[in-house]
């Protein structure tokens, strides 16, 4: 997922250079989706290790 994310922000700096600053800004702000997303993701299942019980 983060590999999406880093490949969103290479297209959005190779569009900005480009000229084309509506592709760059959407592909900024998508890559900020799923950055929060796989964020989100990580910090639920750190929560579910820590508590899990074992037996």
């Amino acid at each position: 997922m983060l590999d999406l994310v880093v490949t969103l922000l290479i297209i959005a700096l190779i569009a900005a250079v480009l000229g084309f600053g509506g592709i760059a800004t959407a592909a900024v702000g998508i890559a900020k989706i799923v950055f929060l997303v796989a964020l989100v993701l990580f910090v639920v299942a750190a929560i579910a290790g820590t508590m899990r019980t074992t037996i």
